[in-house]
């Protein structure tokens, strides 16, 4: 069993906790030992209702983590706190495992980076669409060459989230808060990194956000192919999914993906004509079980501690979708394009 502190018990820890208690996988080899909150009380709360009536539970996190000892911290904090959190959790030892953003700046991100590698430990970030289903579809088709050389990835997110909270004052709210799901997913399934990008940002009419709830971005990704991401937080009625919609076109063919398991995808089967005959293309099914959501994200995290490995989401990674984020926001706020640097692979 690993030993593990959360810190950081509000909404979003209930996703995390059910995903531990309920997936046998995480249930066996995870023991919850402490619970950190700025309101001790609502640790507690959470340590009881999820059945770790014996963990501790307070607002102190260096002093927890002294006296338990634990291998992992879950680190569920607001933004602006994750670095203090996570150096706290990395000088103790532990192995973290962060939910997004990793940070609020690149300079930011790669200390973290640095500091882990200099811990020897792992801090992975939850991007928890890589453990779905039709990603993992979707991934599979793309790597085939079924579909050609990669030459342009169109997705569309347009859902009317009434969070209230934090959310409805947040400046770039869809970009900072959201979009980095589907940027992430978009390197995920493409293999591709974004070297640069043009993003206009708007807050429209009947919107209930003070800042932000929609963005169009137009991305360079490396091997010369283009992202175009359109998305919405105040987009009233047909809804798409919240892993987006999505167009990617290759040099022989297209997959149109619903963001869930719906697909089409055609190739070309003649080389002459005005318009090509196409055939239709099979999406392959998933090869083996799949440990899906949160409960994925953490298992795959886990077990990369257990075996000595790297996880999927490490915070090497991860920074390259950050950095996605980051240059979008610069964008809008500056009215150009913006460079993403290359971002340094750890060793």
């Amino acid at each position: 069993m690993l030993r593990a502190v959360m810190v950081g018990c509000g909404a979003m820890s209930n996703g995390w906790l059910r995903a531990i208690r309920d997936t046998e996988t995480l249930s066996r080899t995870v023991e919850m030992v402490g619970f950190v909150d700025l309101d001790p009380g609502l640790a507690r709360t959470r340590a009881d209702e999820y059945g770790w009536t014996q963990a501790q539970a307070g607002r102190d996190l260096g002093a927890m983590l002294a006296e338990l000892r634990p291998d992992l911290v879950f680190d569920i904090v607001v933004p602006p706190a994750r670095r203090g959190v996570v150096e706290t959790a990395l000088n103790h030892g532990c192995h973290v495992l962060s939910e997004k953003p990793m940070a609020t700046s690149l300079a930011e991100a790669e200390r973290l980076i640095d500091l882990a590698q200099a811990a020897g430990r792992l801090h992975g970030i939850v991007q928890n669409r890589r453990w779905l289903p039709g990603i993992r579809r979707a991934r599979s088709l793309l790597a085939s060459g079924a579909l050609g050389d990669l030459t342009a990835v169109h997705c569309d997110f347009f859902i009317g989230a009434h969070f209230g909270g934090f959310r409805d004052a947040m400046e770039h709210v869809l970009l900072l808060d959201m979009a980095i799901h589907t940027f992430d997913a978009a390197r995920y399934l493409t293999g591709l990194d974004a070297t640069g990008v043009y993003c206009r940002e708007v807050n429209p009419k009947g919107s209930w956000y003070a800042h932000g709830a929609t963005a169009d971005a137009l991305f360079d990704l490396t091997s010369g192919a283009t992202m175009t991401y359109r998305g919405s937080w105040c987009a009233e009625g047909l809804r798409t999914a919240w892993e987006a919609s999505w167009r990617v076109i290759g040099t022989r063919g297209t997959l149109l993906w619903d963001g869930n398991e719906g697909f089409r995808a055609e190739r070309v089967a003649e080389n002459e004509g005005f318009l090509r005959a196409v055939e239709e293309v099979e999406v392959p099914p998933l090869s083996e079980a799949l440990t899906e959501g949160h409960a994925g994200v953490i298992h795959d995290f886990v077990e990369a501690v257990r075996l000595g490995r790297k996880p999927l989401t490490p915070g090497t990674d991860n920074i390259r979708s950050l950095a996605m984020v980051l240059g979008a926001i610069e964008s809008a706020e500056t009215s150009r394009r913006v460079a993403i640097e290359t971002l340094k692979e750890a060793a």
